[in-house]
């Protein structure tokens, strides 16, 4: 990976579409590669995405494309985007591949706020009787969570405090002269119980993207590249996107899938990840990508966080821009770019030393993670 980019992050961007947003942040990404948008030859997006690959690379002016590829639910979907493009370059399907997401949520209606509810596939067994948010559906597995593990709202609030405490020094964050404390978070309004506002993650405007080549191509461009040293995407057979109620065990998510192959395919381990940047589009999907990509041991992740543990000068600082609870929410793409400024040496809340930087994608949902290193 050797170009980042993203435009700049806000509550609402008036005046801004997703095409634009997802041009500008591309252009971006490839001047800071330097590499001139007529070489780019493969993208990779989200299905999620409403910008076209023809409308990106007839505005922004890319070669021929012979690879272009999108990948399913959500923000399980990040991390697939790198692993696809990196795949397609090391099969010769395509040279220099953008990778990006554009998102215009903060001005607009959630889609599960419609009058009609939506009760269509395994959705008719949850929806009809109260869980008709993604927050509800993980506040229900929270529960469950702290019921068998003892987990409290203080582990949940080390969560969100340890992100705000990293956005409080990243300009770039939506919350980024927003402080918080303790008390601010045991004091918010509920959102779903156990689950309050400080639990989820924002609605916001923005884009980001990376440019990714090959090891060869990447020794000429100006940064330090973070080096794509392994990738996987995860999804057990019983589970069912956001509710994994009817499976056998309801709290081992898709991570547990992705980390049985990433570290498989990787030659480190946990113990070797530097820094790590976890999806959080809620607070307890931070404890259990904890425990599904083998920091700690299974319901250790709530005392995993105790202590600072998850902040800079801590045992394993997380999301060390402030991620989707307070920099942006852009379904993970965000925690990327992150991910390589750490390998780079240039994030606001650096890492001293960070060689193996770890990112994930949605946990509760079809997943994906990557292991970026220095060297």
């Amino acid at each position: 990976m050797v170009g980042i980019g993203q435009t700049r992050f806000a509550k609402v961007l008036e005046g801004r579409t997703e095409l634009d947003m997802a041009c500008e942040a591309v252009v971006n990404a490839l001047d800071d590669a330097g590499i001139d948008p007529s070489e780019v030859d493969g993208t990779s997006s989200y299905t999620l995405e409403t910008t076209e690959e023809f409308d990106l690379a007839r505005t922004v002016g890319f070669g021929d494309l012979t690879f272009f590829s999108r990948i399913g639910y959500g923000g399980g979907a990040g991390c697939a985007t790198i692993a696809h493009a990196a795949m397609a370059i090391a099969t010769g399907q395509a040279n220099v591949v953008v990778c990006w997401r554009s998102r215009k949520r903060g001005g607009g209606r959630r889609p599960w706020a419609g009058q009609r509810p939506i009760v269509s596939g395994h959705w008719q067994w949850s929806r009809p009787f109260g869980l008709a948010r993604p927050v509800d559906e993980i506040a229900m597995l929270t529960r469950r969570y702290m019921h068998e593990y003892g987990a409290t709202r203080d582990h949940l609030a080390n969560v969100a405090l340890a992100a705000r405490r990293h956005a409080n020094r990243n300009p770039h964050a939506v919350m980024a002269d927003r402080e918080m404390t303790r008390d601010q978070y045991m004091g918010a309004r509920w959102i779903s119980e156990p689950l309050c506002l400080f639990d989820s993650c924002l609605e916001t405007d923005g884009a980001a993207a990376v440019a990714v080549t090959s090891a060869e191509r990447a020794a000429d461009t100006p940064h330090r590249p973070a080096y794509i040293h392994a990738a996987a995407q995860g999804m057990h057979p019983q589970h069912q996107t956001m509710t994994n109620f009817f499976c056998d065990d309801p709290l081992r998510g898709p991570a547990w899938s992705a980390a049985s192959l990433l570290w498989r395919q990787a030659e480190v381990g946990p113990a070797d990840v530097d820094v790590a940047q976890l999806y959080d589009a809620f607070s307890p999907l931070i404890l259990l990508s904890l425990e599904g990509y083998g920091f700690c041991e299974r319901g250790e992740g709530g005392p995993f966080t105790d202590g600072g543990a998850i902040e800079v000068g801590g045992r394993l600082p997380v999301n060390t821009s402030g991620a989707g609870m307070s920099e942006v929410y852009l379904h993970g793409f965000n925690l990327i770019n992150e991910g390589v400024r750490q390998i780079r040496g240039t994030s606001t809340s650096q890492v001293e030393g960070a060689e193996v930087s770890l990112v994930t994608s949605g946990e509760g949902v079809p997943t994906s993670a990557a292991l970026f290193v220095g060297k």
